[in-house]
């Protein structure tokens, strides 16, 4: 009863389920996303802390297409510091905006699904935003394990245009 009651708190917390969306415009994403450039590995230059990223360091996430046109997720980190045990969550998602490609469902667990929407893009996929409509979650992602500081700010001081708190964020230890 316990884990069934985890299960659910996970779920409304994760997904935005009840959470009260308090913006006025809606969330934009980018005008179109190449799945195929946006598979592979990305890491985590900052985020808005999460319950089920706690303790988590130099975290990744990689993206594989499948033949059904799903993706595989898995994400990983080290627990508690750069050299601590390895954390693997593995999921899937699915695009669910055909026409940008840059809204997608995440999930880890059935039947919870969450909202992954590529909200600020490079051209050239060497770092992307990933954010939801309820601005509960951001995540800054990189092709490289660190970002240099000028493009990091010039990220984060675009952010309050999409209605997200930049002095929320943490950045990733590595």
């Amino acid at each position: 009863m316990k884990l069934l009651i985890v299960i659910l708190g996970v779920g409304l917390m994760v997904f935005g389920c009840g959470s009260d969306v308090k913006h006025k415009k809606p969330l934009k994403t980018v005008d179109a996303v190449d799945l195929q450039r946006y598979a592979g590995k990305w890491y985590e230059i900052a985020s808005y802390p999460a319950w089920f990223a706690k303790g988590c360091t130099a975290t990744t996430a990689e993206y594989t297409l499948l033949p059904d046109g799903k993706i595989r997720v898995v994400n990983r980190c080290r627990k508690g510091r750069p050299d601590g045990p390895v954390k693997e969550a593995k999921g899937k998602g699915e695009v669910v905006d055909t026409k940008t490609n840059a809204k997608l469902k995440v999930w880890f667990f059935w039947p919870f699904k969450g909202d992954y929407w590529i909200i600020d893009l490079d051209p050239d996929y060497a770092w992307a935003v990933v954010g939801e409509p309820s601005r509960k979650y951001l995540w800054i992602l990189s092709r490289k394990p660190s970002m240099d500081e000028a493009l990091y700010l010039s990220i984060v001081a675009r952010l309050p245009d999409k209605g997200y708190d930049p002095t929320r964020l943490q950045q990733n230890p590595r």
